[in-house]
């Protein structure tokens, strides 16, 4: 008897804790975007608190209904668990439609990332749209050659779903509907309606045109 109340002490304690922590944070949210000058629409959802880092001359805009899932403390506990991370610098441009869903996703960008509508983003993802270091070996040597090293455009079009811990890197497009499967690195762009994976990630099959409707 006395092992059940404490139990379900517990758990009420713990349930408002959340709760009432949950609220705090997603208004810390809510400032760090409006600091960070990031244009967001209505019903956006944070758990826990994300990493903004949008940089003079950078830009991040966000459609409606977007939710973010940070730390280790909410529903999406796959493990490798840490915050999303939103990092634009060097002119890069963020955009992000409506209806998205990430955890602990890390958006890092140079130049632009774009995701479409209701794209899925599984845990521990990450998109680079720059190499970050140059491949020259003199220009690396002795100082930090972020500005020098390559960029080209990432793009996440609409119905796309993303498996935990991908990495995508500069350059790509990942067709409408496509699903791109878990621990993959996607190093070129990756058709409509199609199933990728592996790494580097390759084509698996097809999917029917009813799935991707």
């Amino acid at each position: 008897m006395l092992f059940r109340i404490s139990r379900l002490v517990y758990r009420t304690v713990r349930f408002v804790k959340r709760r009432i922590w949950q609220a705090v944070q997603r208004l810390i949210t809510h400032l760090y975007f409006y600091l960070n000058g990031v244009h967001y629409g209505k019903g956006m959802r944070s758990y826990g608190v994300p990493v903004i880092d949008i940089m003079d001359g950078s830009q991040m805009v966000v459609g409606e209904s977007f939710v973010l899932i940070n730390g280790m403390n909410y529903n999406n506990r796959i493990g490798r668990q840490q915050p999303c991370f939103f990092i634009a610098n060097l002119g890069g441009k963020i955009r992000i439609g409506d209806h998205v869903g990430m955890s602990a996703t890390a958006l890092i960008c140079h130049e632009s990332i774009t995701i479409g509508n209701n794209v899925t983003i599984g845990g521990n993802t990450v998109i680079y749209d720059t190499d970050f270091h140059s491949l020259d070996a003199n220009q690396r040597a002795g100082y930090a050659d972020n500005a020098l090293a390559a960029t080209a455009p990432v793009r996440i079009e609409d119905g796309a779903f993303i498996g935990a811990h991908v990495t995508i890197l500069k350059g790509v497009t990942v067709g409408h509907h496509a699903v791109i499967g878990a621990g993959s690195v996607v190093t070129k762009s990756v058709p409509a309606n199609q199933i990728w994976a592996g790494n580097p990630a390759r084509f698996v099959k097809e999917l029917s045109t009813d799935a991707g409707s």
